[in-house]
């Protein structure tokens, strides 16, 4: 059978219960040739009936199947999601290339095995690619049954921090656009649903080993190395709700810890209002400058940031602009991130709304053509997202 030109990458440890469902979702993919598409399972330290059950499946998939056991006493999440994608890579490397003697440029995605894809979800990666991105993130929804014995107080909490979110990423696509990841999208960065052409891959240096958030750096370092990221709201995971998580400091972490401290901070992403418009007119101020020629002048930009001029003059010389936005936030008091305590959210929520509608408002007067200043498209990320779209 001919090499894949797609391959998805699973870290797997102790889902005796959940590997059927993640591996039949993933061999019945829709709109993609079985010959098209790979699975590497990567079996880290199982202990619980996984690898059996893996054993049994895999002769009846139509799609090829290549299974890694690994048991190391040092593995964590991040260590597994990366040894899964470089075999992935490794697998693609395989493939013949074209007339210039090069290997095409496949496509790694990775899911977790407590998670279901969608029968289009290769399809709708694919599809997201081909608009000349360099990689896609999904995002995700609770597995229903699971999220039902979830307390109620942690689905409250979760619709505010949704909604604030939402308005957020709103104002962000309306103050500082990204031409390739436009309104609607997300701000999600889950291993659950991630596609990267191989060759961004390699040059973001591939998934870090972190013990965790692994998923939030790697988009990070793809950013810093200039990769087009489409955050795509309609490319939907559904993922375990559960409070018993395999990676520590994982979602299962964040919610058990989240249902014994209510009041532990929320996101990091989630800032106040202030803080959030500052971001944003900066970053949209410093692609400007940096696009026609200007940052070198740093008197322009380092004051304002309080950045030493030294320090100014450093990364005004890196070679891409999502590397100058990545050191300006690390070296700049002014953007360090400050997380809202959850009490703040009804306050911040309303806040965002009524500038929000300012802003779009304003974007009608002078005529900007978009979905935002139209006020044409809702964001499809659930509620939340519709509530913030109502704004």
């Amino acid at each position: 059978m001919p090499a894949p030109r797609c391959i998805v990458a699973v870290p797997v440890r102790n889902e005796v219960d959940r590997i059927g469902a993640c591996l039949r979702a993933l061999a019945t993919q829709e709109e993609i040739g079985p010959e098209a598409l790979g699975i590497v399972l990567f079996l880290n330290n199982c202990t619980d009936g996984t690898a059996e059950v893996v054993a049994s499946l895999v002769p009846a998939l139509r799609v090829q199947v290549r299974v890694v056991e690994r048991d190391f006493a040092g593995a964590h999440a991040g260590w597994a999601r990366r040894e899964a994608m470089e075999a992935a890579a490794s697998w693609l490397d395989e493939t013949v290339g074209g007339l210039d003697g090069s290997a095409p440029d496949g496509v790694i995605l990775t899911t977790d095995a407590d998670s279901r894809v969608p029968p289009d979800w290769v399809a709708r990666n694919l599809a997201a690619l081909a608009q000349g991105v360099d990689a896609v993130a999904g995002t995700i929804a609770l597995d229903e049954g699971e999220a039902a014995r979830l307390p109620e107080a942690l689905h409250a909490r979760g619709r505010l921090e949704g909604a604030y979110e939402a308005l957020l990423v709103a104002l962000e696509s309306l103050i500082d656009p990204v031409a390739h990841d436009p309104w609607p999208r997300h701000a999600t960065r889950s291993g659950a649903s991630l596609a990267v052409h191989l060759s961004a891959y390699r040059a973001a240096g591939g998934m870090p080993a972190l013990p965790l958030g692994e998923d939030r750096a790697f988009v990070a370092a793809l950013l810093r190395a200039d990769a087009r990221v489409r955050h795509a709201p309609d490319i939907v995971v559904v993922t375990s709700g559960r409070l018993d998580g395999r990676a520590p400091g994982g979602a299962a972490d964040t919610m058990r810890q989240r249902c014994a401290m209510p009041e532990a901070p929320c996101d990091p992403r989630l800032e106040t209002l202030g803080r959030a418009l500052f971001r944003y007119a900066w970053g949209r101020r410093l692609r400007r400058l940096h696009g026609s020629g200007r940052l070198a002048r740093t008197g322009f930009w380092a004051p304002w940031l309080r950045v030493p001029r030294a320090e100014a003059r450093r990364i005004a010389d890196l070679a891409s602009i999502g590397a100058i936005l990545a050191a300006i936030e690390a070296a700049s008091p002014l953007l360090a991130s400050r997380p809202l305590p959850p009490r703040a959210l009804p306050r911040q929520i309303r806040a965002a709304r009524l500038v929000l509608a300012g802003l779009r408002r304003g974007a009608r007067g002078l005529r900007l053509r978009g979905p935002l200043a139209a006020g044409r498209a809702r964001p499809a990320l659930g509620r939340a997202s519709e509530e913030a779209g109502n704004a």
